[in-house]
């Protein structure tokens, strides 16, 4: 018994160096509990046998829509399944899933299954930095394909850089968090926390029609609270778009519109959560006064005088509670890092979500995002070009260890 236990898994492999860490990816799952029925493409025969999945895997390797017993195997291989994995994902299995193309049983898998589905990117550098898979894999994700990695790290031929195929236990960890959400498990690694987001763009108002804002579609923070409350946390999202969160069990709803109303709502909420991720874009400025009347354009530009709003995310870290984790999100578009760590620092919070939204697919309105973690201690964890859900469950990763820790230094860990 295990974690995945009676759970099918189709695991895809195709041709890229990277099909022997599918080696790894099949037992690691197959230890975890779950039956693993091997798909592997014409091409990755070509780096790996099939004696090698046969040996490890709950059924024989297929390999063809038409050597197999089953007169229709893509059907029986999606239909039959909890969960899809692919790894590697080379650029060509990403852009026959996004066409829709099925050339082999691989891809007619894919197109026949309604199972969540986890690719996980792997190639060099230069394939990977396209803009063309660039844009199959912002399409997918927003189609809900998980996408995990890749990384940094070497590659073929002793180059370094981004396209490597992310650690096989990381795999497995986002098949099993997937599954545990398909199962509908009241439990979760949150269970008994109390989780506060923040979410969206707020809107300062000049006049009755027009007001100050930003591109946040608040889709981050959405996704933060989703992950949250799936991962048995209360949850309580103070959003500027509620109308595009999804509703979910133990996940309440406020809806606000301006920076003070997005202060007074986790003012109101702060000082009873364990941890609270202000993932939302707060206005730094705003009109000193608003217009009772709709400004005309004949009257030529108006003079609009800006002040402060309050700084939510200081005021946080100068009352926080005991014990409690504060999270912020900065996005940048030059020297990320530097920026970020001097936020975290003046903010006084634990951990700082930093994004660069001048890079592509990254940021505001995508379905994807990349970031890197900074914590208090100088630490950092890089979240390469992934959906925006798989972000989301790397932050609370880290809150949770920065919970944990706190909790232990308090003297409460059981």
């Amino acid at each position: 018994m295990g974690p995945l236990a009676g759970r099918r898994v189709v695991l895809g492999v195709t041709g890229g160096i990277a099909a022997y860490k599918a080696v790894e990816v099949c037992r690691r799952l197959v230890d975890a509990g779950a039956h693993v029925a091997p798909v592997l493409t014409g091409g990755a025969m070509r780096f790996i046998g099939r004696a090698t999945f046969d040996a490890l895997a709950s059924e024989p390797v297929q390999t063809s829509l038409w050597d197999e017993p089953h007169p229709i195997p893509h059907t029986r291989l999606g239909q039959g399944a909890d969960l899809v994995i692919v790894c590697p994902a080379t650029a060509r299995l990403l852009a026959d899933y996004r066409m829709g193309r099925s050339g082999d049983l691989l891809t007619a898998t894919l197109l026949a299954t309604r199972a969540p589905v986890i690719v996980c990117p792997a190639m060099h550098t230069e394939m990977w930095e396209q803009p063309a898979v660039q844009d199959n894999v912002e399409v997918l994700a927003g189609r809900g394909v998980s996408i995990v990695g890749p990384v940094d790290g070497r590659l073929a031929g002793g180059d370094l850089g981004a396209g490597r195929m992310a650690d096989p236990s990381d795999v497995v960890a986002a098949a099993e968090r997937i599954l545990g959400v398909a199962r509908g498990t009241d439990g979760g690694d949150l269970a008994g926390l109390t989780v506060l987001v923040t979410a969206g763009g707020t809107r300062e108002p000049i006049c009755p029609v027009r007001f100050i804002g930003n591109r946040s579609s608040g889709k981050q923070g959405h996704a933060l609270a989703l992950e949250a409350a799936e991962r048995g946390a209360m949850v309580h999202c103070v959003t500027t778009r509620p109308e595009r969160l999804a509703e979910a069990p133990g996940l309440e709803v406020v809806a606000v519109d301006t920076a003070a109303e997005m202060a007074d709502a986790v003012g109101a909420r702060a000082a009873g959560a364990d941890v609270v991720i202000m993932a939302a874009a707060v206005a730094d400025f705003r009109p000193a006064t608003v217009a009772t009347d709709k400004i005309k354009k004949g009257a030529g530009p108006p003079e609009i005088l800006l002040e402060p709003t309050v700084d939510i995310l200081a005021g946080l870290g100068r009352s926080r509670v005991d014990g409690q984790v504060i999270v912020g999100f900065a996005a940048e578009t030059s020297d990320l890092r530097q920026n970020a760590a001097a936020k975290l620092v003046a903010k006084g919070i634990d951990l700082m979500v930093a994004n660069d939204v001048s890079e592509p697919g990254v940021g505001f309105d995508h379905d994807t995002n990349a970031v890197v973690i900074l914590d208090a201690d100088g630490g950092a964890r890089e979240v390469p070009l992934t959906d925006k859900r798989e972000v989301a469950a790397a932050v609370l990763d880290a809150a949770l260890a920065v919970h944990r820790t706190n909790r232990s230094t308090n003297g409460d860990d059981t």
